[in-house]
């Protein structure tokens, strides 16, 4: 017998970014199918403030999901920095991409953005935050229901039932339960890199309040923000496998590819503390409700769905998938009716695409771009560089995609293979280094007698384009 008090509407596992979310939007929701607050649960393995290396940059769009949400001041008091654009570079030049119309985005310390989060969903009525591991889901024998989840509250070693109508999982990266809930339709997340972190002290960053992206040849891009006043984060990609000499790899391959006033900062972080890192991951996200997973459940944020964090959107992604879902379940009086639920699901899936699935397709064609491997990769990347240079829409659509602020996989369709076709124009008409006389390396555009080469060989760039296009667009969109 499991007692009132252990008696939810909603129970949630994990109280980081999707979970707070969730836990305050539910909270808060009015209408005419509930006459009270709902009763939820919100648990947490650990309640000390995290300490991550990923989860510091909020773009637009995921600010104003924010203020949708009514929870726009846990970015105030926390030494969030306002961030107005990126600056990327290539090759000893530099391009600015700023957010168009005045937008700003955020970037923090993710471990007080994250408490900040938890006293928000804490002061929202009908929430309790528990401290406590959750070990299992509660599923009813023979059936395909989860009823709630078995936990064990921090100091006790007696597991307790929590039973709710609705289980949300937001457990993160890592989670516990994607299996379970999944079922047949479990994929594994596929991880092509890792981010090495560190903070640098007091260093000037080549345009001030703005995400600095560098381009290191032979090696996956570095990114670069300001967390604080005097902290700025560092992540630099290493693709799988990694090495065995981790640091002497990036002190040899990747530091010297970096802006030299950098330099000492970077060397003294890195010798000074432990290299953290994180899995780079991609997971698509695939329709849950019905019989395709378990009843009575959610997967929701990373537990759910990935992308790869260079293009800092996963925040954003959450903080929409959560101004989505709530809004629909407004509509509904019962959580333990399953049908209306798979309902909303079919509905949250398809309308929470035109933004999750710009910014999934999105971070995995400029990763493969900017972590090119390959000549063909090489050229697109060039292109990709020369394209954003030539300024006007060329550079406010593809900034507006990345900020969140364009929902419009169509628009990310025609840029990809704008640029892709730019690229091939490029290779034709732009100078390039050759060796000439003597040894010296100058540059010469390509003679006549070069184009039927170019010609074979563009039609391996325009085909490298569509394995890189092609593949994220069907797995998100269809």
């Amino acid at each position: 017998m499991v007692s009132s008090d252990n008696t939810y509407d909603v129970v949630i596992v994990g109280a980081g970014i999707a979970g707070c979310a969730l836990a305050h939007g539910l909270a808060t929701i009015t209408s005419r199918a509930r006459s009270k607050p709902l009763r939820i649960a919100l648990l947490e393995r650990s309640l000390a403030e995290p300490d991550r290396i990923v989860g510091e940059l909020l773009q637009p769009g995921g600010c104003a999901a924010l203020r949708k949400l009514g929870m726009e001041d846990c970015l105030q008091n926390i030494g969030a920095v306002p961030v107005y654009g990126y600056c990327v570079l290539n090759d000893g030049k530099q391009v600015h991409i700023p957010y168009p119309d005045g937008h700003e985005g955020r970037s923090f310390h993710h471990g007080r953005f994250i408490m900040a989060l938890r006293e928000k969903a804490k002061s929202a009525p009908g929430v309790e935050v528990i401290e406590a591991t959750v070990s299992e889901l509660v599923v009813a024998n023979g059936s395909n229901r989860v009823h709630g989840v078995r936990a064990t509250r921090k100091g006790s070693e007696e597991k307790e039932t929590l039973l709710g109508d609705l289980v949300l999982i937001a457990d993160g990266c890592f989670s516990n339960f994607r299996a379970e809930v999944m079922g047949e339709r479990f994929e594994k997340p596929l991880t092509r890199s890792h981010f090495i972190g560190a903070v640098l002290k007091d260093v000037q960053l080549p345009i001030d309040k703005h995400g600095t992206v560098a381009l290191v040849k032979g090696s996956g891009p570095v990114l670069l923000y300001q967390i604080a006043e005097h902290d700025t984060r560092i992540l630099i990609d290493i693709k799988t496998p990694l090495p065995s000499d981790l640091k002497g790899y990036i002190f040899d391959k990747v530091v010297p590819e970096l802006p030299a006033n950098l330099q000492p900062a970077i060397r003294d972080a890195l010798e000074k503390n432990r290299l953290r890192r994180m899995p780079n991951s991609f997971l698509p996200p695939v329709e849950q409700g019905g019989e395709q997973s378990k009843e009575g459940v959610i997967l929701v944020g990373d537990s759910w769905n990935m992308r790869h964090p260079l293009t800092g959107g996963g925040m954003t992604v959450a903080f929409n998938d959560v101004v989505i879902l709530t809004d629909l379940l407004r509509s509904i009086q019962h959580f333990d009716d399953w049908e209306c639920v798979s309902q909303i699901l079919h509905s949250w899936h398809w309308s929470r695409k035109p933004l999750g699935s710009t910014i999934n397709i999105l971070s995995i064609a400029l990763y493969d771009l900017f972590g090119a491997e390959d000549e063909n990769l090489e050229v697109l990347r060039v292109g990709c560089f020369k394209y954003f240079e030539c300024g006007g829409r060329c550079l406010r659509d593809p900034v507006s995609l990345l900020a969140g602020i364009a929902p419009r996989p169509m628009m990310l369709f025609l840029h990809f293979f704008a640029v892709a076709f730019y690229s091939i124009w490029v290779l034709f008409t732009h100078p390039r280094p050759v060796l000439a006389r003597g040894g010296k390396r100058v540059l010469a555009r390509p003679r006549i007698d070069e184009y039927p080469w170019l010609l074979v060989r563009s039609v391996r760039v325009f085909w490298t384009a569509c394995i890189v296009f092609g593949p994220p667009l069907w797995s998100e969109l269809f």
